[in-house]
């Protein structure tokens, strides 16, 4: 069975390396990665290019739950493109310069637990959430 794709993107008003920085910085990662204000990245490790690994612990504030977000990049353009494998799944971001900033599109392969509108949807959020600290 072929995973079913979902997709998600956005447009950040600020220059493309900007963009690409804060998207592949630990350090920004832990600033942006969470989808809703109860959650949070904790630690984030990024080794970016084509066989490196990344990790980003999401943990709910109230220390309840959390899990790794981890990884194994498969191609990376910089500035331009990054696809990655997570367990089973894959995923691609594309960084495209458009008027007055960078249009972020986000496809992955949908998991089998939750719905495909629960997923777009924290997607989605945590690609709002980039947005808003970047713009910042």
């Amino acid at each position: 069975m072929v995973a079913q794709s979902i997709s998600v993107e956005t447009t950040v008003s600020a220059p493309v390396e900007r963009v690409w920085a804060a998207y592949t910085t630990p350090d920004d990662i832990k600033q942006w990665n969470a989808a809703s204000d109860d959650w949070h990245t904790t630690s984030a490790s990024v080794d970016l290019r084509e066989g490196g690994a990344f990790s980003s612990r999401m943990e709910a504030k109230d220390g309840s739950m959390g899990f790794d977000f981890a990884g194994t990049y498969t191609k990376v353009e910089v500035c331009k493109l990054i696809e990655y494998k997570f367990g089973d799944r894959h995923a691609r971001v594309e960084f495209s310069p458009v008027g007055g900033g960078v249009r972020v599109s986000v496809t992955f392969d949908a998991e089998g637990q939750h719905s495909l509108e629960q997923q777009r949807a924290g997607w989605q959020s945590i690609l709002d959430s980039f947005k808003r600290y970047v713009e910042a």
